[in-house]
């Protein structure tokens, strides 16, 4: 059985750095990563690069903008760490897809979604480390948009972090495992 663990934390707090560090030592080495971001401008162009450039050779990458489980199932066949980077981009780029004005769609759909990877991980032979923001220490949003995403990437997270075997909350470059300190 697969073991999942979440690392969530602020913009640019080592979140990222911190997963691929701890895939590849689970990885002995090398570890899949699944990229959910798409490429649509100059920025995220130039963000992928450094990512890419960052990661190195032990990488495998399966592009996974949406139906992400299927790509975790088969990373998870040759690798024994898959990375998930990550989670808001996957949850953004459903909202994207969906309409904003049918709630029970976006929640039902949105946990339907984040069940299915859920399952692919703990189905696998491997460890899966999910990326995500932490979006919900903020002002509340002005518009609808941003408040719906704001609220679903909080729902995909506290769906990850109770199956999860660790959490971890990224600051400032540093990783605190969070479950532990957690109430049962």
């Amino acid at each position: 059985m697969g073991k999942i663990i979440l690392v969530t934390g602020g913009a640019r707090s080592g979140k990222s750095s911190f997963a691929e560090r701890l895939a590849l030592k689970l990885g002995d080495g090398r570890a899949a990563y699944i990229a959910t971001a798409q490429i649509f401008d100059d920025e995220m162009s130039y963000r992928v690069k450094l990512h890419r450039e960052r990661r190195g050779d032990n990488w495998t990458t399966f592009e996974a903008p949406t139906a992400a489980d299927e790509k975790i199932f088969d990373a998870a066949k040759n690798f024994d760490a898959v990375l998930f980077d990550c989670v808001t981009i996957y949850v953004s780029n459903f909202l994207c897809a969906a309409n904003l004005d049918d709630e029970k769609f976006l929640y039902d759909g949105l946990r339907g979604l984040i069940q299915k990877l859920i399952d692919a991980a703990k189905n696998s032979d491997a460890t899966t480390i999910f990326v995500s923001n932490e979006v919900g220490a903020g002002i509340v949003p002005e518009n609808k948009l941003a408040r719906r995403f704001r609220d679903l990437a909080g729902l995909a997270n506290q769906m990850l972090a109770a199956q999860a075997d660790k959490v971890f909350l990224t600051v400032a470059g540093l990783a605190v495992d969070v479950k532990k300190f957690a109430e049962p």
